[in-house]
């Protein structure tokens, strides 16, 4: 029983050091969050969070692994919300851009969370969204709606093209003003798979 309680403590501490720490992220930005700030924010010793995190870039890593999940299930919603697959894939990919307006992801996932952590192209959520959208492809390929090109080539440049047009709203002095060009011209390249304009 004893184990079980200190499991549940550890497990209590971690999730405290990461609400604390998507605020300070989101709030301050990764390189002026105090980690000795943060930690006594929630009653608890720069130790912990090396023990559960090692450093302040593993504790980043934690709240970039939250905030994706989060991410990627809002981009689930809107992809099975529309009529048809293809509309998905088109509804996924200005769902993921327009999630550069939310002043938490611009901060934590487009702006610091690269230049700390480096290319996102890379991180485990992104191959996880890359997955989802080959597959659409290759359903899409086999209906006849997409032109048979190379499966995961196609899922990489529309990730991609989704991606660079986050970080540009993201970095944008104006980020609502660039916000439907972003999202006007994605969907005009991913047409482009289109054996014919629908």
């Amino acid at each position: 029983m004893e184990k079980g309680k200190r499991a549940a403590a550890m497990a209590e501490n971690r999730a405290k050091l990461i609400r604390a720490a998507r605020e300070a992220f989101a709030t301050q930005g990764y390189a002026e969050a105090s980690m000795d700030e943060l930690t006594a924010a929630v009653g608890l010793t720069r130790g912990a969070l090396y023990h559960n995190f090692e450093d302040k870039k593993g504790l980043l890593w934690a709240v970039v692994a939250q905030i994706d999940g989060e991410m990627a299930e809002r981009l689930r919603v809107a992809r099975e919300q529309a009529p048809t697959l293809w509309e998905g894939l088109l509804a996924e990919g200005s769902a993921y851009i327009e999630m550069a307006l939310d002043p938490e992801i611009q901060r934590i996932m487009l702006l610091d969370g690269p230049a700390v952590l480096g290319d996102p192209s890379k991180w485990p959520g992104e191959n996880a969204c890359l997955d989802i959208t080959m597959g659409a492809i290759a359903s899409l390929i086999e209906q006849g709606v997409v032109k048979p090109v190379d499966v995961e080539a196609a899922g990489r440049l529309l990730n991609g093209a989704a991606l660079s047009a986050a970080l540009w709203v993201a970095a944008a002095d104006e980020p609502k003003s660039v916000l439907n060009k972003a999202i006007d011209a994605f969907r005009e390249l991913a047409s482009g798979l289109l054996r014919k304009k629908i």
